[in-house]
C-alpha cells in the first residue's frame, strides 16, 4: 500500500498490533499442536494457551472462563446468538425483538427466521436532526415484548454512527420480564468498559480483529449461572469442541492473538478514548471550518456518553455520493458497514435516520484508531475538503 494513503476505517477492520503478532507466532511454527489432541505434549501445550486465553478473555468482560465460546467472529457468534436461541426456545415462543439500525450480521438471521414462521419487531430509533440521533429508548423495548418473546438484541456500540445504546436499562426490562438478551458488542469491547454483569446481558458477541488482533476469531459470551441460564442449539456439529456447541479445531494463534488484543486495550483504555475523542472533535471542526454543508450523522458529539469516542459519520450536501467515494484513493474511508460494501443499496442505519438516498449516499464514515495521529487528521481534512469543493464545481459548471 502506498505510503500516502491515510487508513481512517478502523470500525471495518484494525491493523494488527505488532505485539499481537509476536504473541501469536510461536503457535504457527513452534507450538503448533491441536488443542484437541489430548494425547501428546503439542496438545496439551495449545489447550493451555486456550485456558490461559479464555481465562483472560473472560475476567476482560467479568464473565467465567466456561460462559465464552470461541467462534469465528462477530458475524458468527451473532448468527448463533439469534438462531440458537431461536431453536432452542422454539416451544416456549416464536418472538424476537431488535432494532432497525443493527447489523446486518442480527438483520439476515433474523429475516431467514421471520421466512421459518418467526415473529420478528424491528424497533426504529430517534432520527436525524435529534441531539440522540440512532438512540433507542428503553420503553420501546418494554412495550415490544409479548409473552411468546424469547430474545431482545441491541447493540452496545453502532458501526456506522457511534451511538452507544442504553444497554443496562434494556437488560433489566428484559431481566424482569423473563426474556434473554443479547447484545452485539463487537464496536465496544476494547474501546470502552464492558461487563456483562453490569449491563444486565445473557449473550454478548465480540471479535479480534476490531481491536488490533487477527482477523477469523471471536466469541460469544452466555450466562451460565443463576436461574434461565442460557442454553442454545449448536449450529456447527462435528467433534463437539466448546462444549459441543460450536465443533471446528480451534484457532490457537488466533485465540492467544485475541486474548493479547484485548488486554492491550484494557491497559490503556482511559488515555485512547481521550485521544480519540479529540481527534474525532478535531476532524469535524476541521471539516466544518473548510467546507459548508456537512451534516453529523447520530448523536451530538458533546454527549460522549452517547457516543463510540472514534467514530464520526458526516453527509456532505451538493456532491454525488459514488463520486465522493471515487475521489478518496488517498483516505481510507467507507460509506457504511464493510459487511454490506458488496451491496449497492444505500445504508440501512441512515436510511433508518431519516437521511432521504441522496444524503445518504454521500456521506463518510471515519473510524479513528490506535495508529492515527494529528497529521492523519490533518490530512484527511485538506483531503476530503479539496475533494468536495471540486466535485461542486464540477456539477455546477455541468448543470
Amino acid at each position: 500500500m502506498p505510503a500516502d494513503v491515510v487508513y481512517m476505517d478502523n470500525h471495518a477492520t484494525t491493523r494488527v498490533d505488532p505485539r499481537v503478532v509476536e504473541a501469536m507466532l510461536p503457535y504457527f511454527n513452534e507450538r503448533y499442536g491441536n488443542a484437541g489432541s489430548t494425547s501428546h505434549a503439542y496438545g496439551w501445550e495449545a489447550r493451555e494457551a486456550v485456558d490461559a486465553a479464555r481465562h483472560s478473555i473472560a475476567s476482560a468482560i467479568g464473565a467465567a472462563e466456561h460462559e465464552v465460546v470461541f467462534t469465528s467472529g462477530a458475524t458468527e457468534s451473532n448468527n448463533l446468538a439469534l438462531r440458537g436461541t431461536a431453536e432452542r426456545l422454539r416451544r416456549r415462543g416464536n418472538h424476537l425483538v431488535s432494532v432497525t439500525t443493527e447489523h446486518k450480521s442480527i438483520l439476515d438471521p433474523l429475516a431467514r427466521l421471520a421466512r421459518r414462521d418467526h415473529q420478528i419487531t424491528l424497533l426504529p430509533v430517534r432520527g436525524a436532526g435529534d441531539p440522540l440521533a440512532g438512540w433507542l429508548d428503553p420503553e420501546q423495548v418494554a412495550a415490544a415484548i409479548k409473552p411468546e418473546s424469547l430474545l431482545v438484541s441491541v447493540m452496545l456500540a453502532n458501526n456506522e454512527i457511534g451511538v452507544l445504546q442504553p444497554i443496562a436499562e434494556i437488560g433489566a426490562i428484559c431481566r424482569e420480564r423473563g426474556v434473554w438478551l443479547h447484545c452485539d458488542a463487537t464496536q465496544a469491547v476494547g474501546k470502552l468498559p464492558v461487563d456483562v454483569a453490569a449491563l444486565n446481558v445473557d449473550l454478548l458477541s465480540f471479535t479480534a480483529h476490531k481491536i488490533y488482533g487477527p482477523k477469523g476469531v471471536g466469541a460469544l459470551y452466555l450466562r451460565r449461572t443463576g436461574a434461565n441460564a442460557v442454553r442454545l442449539a449448536a449450529q456447527i456439529d462435528g467433534g463437539g469442541q466448546e462444549t459441543g456447541l460450536r465443533s471446528g479445531t480451534l484457532n490457537v494463534p488466533g485465540i492467544v492473538g485475541f486474548a493479547r488484543a484485548l488486554e492491550l486495550c484494557l491497559a490503556g483504555m482511559d488515555a485512547e478514548r481521550r485521544r480519540l475523542a479529540a481527534l474525532r472533535d478535531r476532524l469535524f471542526a476541521g471539516l466544518t471550518g473548510a467546507i459548508d454543508g456537512v451534516t453529523l450523522n447520530g448523536p451530538a458529539l458533546d454527549q460522549p456518553s452517547l457516543r463510540l469516542p472514534g467514530n464520526l459519520n458526516c453527509s456532505f450536501a451538493y456532491v454525488d455520493g459514488e463520486a465522493l467515494m471515487m475521489n478518496m484513493g488517498r483516505l481510507a474511508v467507507s460509506s457504511g458497514s464493510a459487511c454490506t460494501s458488496a451491496n449497492p443499496e444505500p445504508s440501512h442505519v441512515l436510511r433508518a435516520l431519516g437521511l432521504n438516498e441522496d444524503q445518504t449516499r454521500a456521506s463518510l464514515r471515519f473510524g479513528l484508531g490506535r495508529f492515527n495521529t494529528d497529521a492523519d487528521v490533518d490530512f484527511a481534512i485538506e483531503h476530503v475538503a479539496e475533494t468536495v469543493r471540486r466535485l461542486r464545481k464540477l456539477s455546477s459548471m455541468s448543470a
